[in-house]
């Protein structure tokens, strides 16, 4: 389990596509990293395959994960967001995050607010349901508050959040153009929600 709080940026070192799948070594930073650990990288659950005492740690990227997340574009250089899993003792932050991706969403715009930046989303229509203002939502891993939601149309709808300058340079959203993908993880309460008001 995660929190949606960026640990660190890493690099991705080389991306070895196998078959439907793909093996990605990343530049964490991070030298105690054990074998079987869990980081979300973007936002996705991954276990590392092997010790990471040189800082860079070894990925296993299934078809399953390649098929509903935006893993599949990485290549060498590539940076992305790294949380290692919360502890009993670590402050959550953020919201509970499971690193399980709903699906991608689209970055659309953004424009300045003061010292903070407005920045929209186009998310798919079938995760509409499980958003609410002032909700809690994780971006290529990072947890995020919901200001705006806008209605659907051909299929997607916008939101929009307020960024503050820590998580803009401190995360990959400052590196975002407009049209990139970004992993989409919904609050799993609502879903849980969902689940036992259909239950009869």
């Amino acid at each position: 389990m995660f929190s949606g709080i960026v640990e660190s940026l890493g690099h991705v070192l080389k991306a070895e596509p196998g078959d439907k799948s793909l093996m990605v070594e990343v530049d964490t930073g991070l030298t105690d990293i054990a074998e079987g650990e869990s980081i979300a990288v973007n936002g996705v659950c991954l276990t590392a395959v092997e010790p990471a005492a040189t800082g860079v740690a070894r990925f296993f990227i299934s078809s399953e994960t390649l098929d509903r997340s935006t893993l599949g574009a990485l290549k060498t250089g590539s940076r992305v967001n790294l949380e290692r899993a919360v502890t009993p003792a670590t402050r959550l932050s953020g919201h509970i995050v499971q690193g399980h991706v709903d699906g991608t969403a689209r970055f659309a715009e953004c424009t300045p607010s003061g010292d903070a930046r407005r920045v929209v989303f186009e998310v798919p229509e079938n995760l509409r349901r499980y958003m609410v203002e002032k909700g809690s939502i994780t971006l290529d891993g990072i947890s995020l508050t919901l200001n705006e939601i806008g209605d659907v149309k051909d299929g997607v709808f916008p939101i929009a959040l307020m960024i503050i300058p820590h998580t803009w340079t401190h995360t990959t959203l400052g590196t975002l153009s407009v049209g990139d993908a970004v992993n989409v993880e919904v609050d799993v309460i609502a879903k849980y929600v969902e689940v036992l008001c259909q239950t009869k």
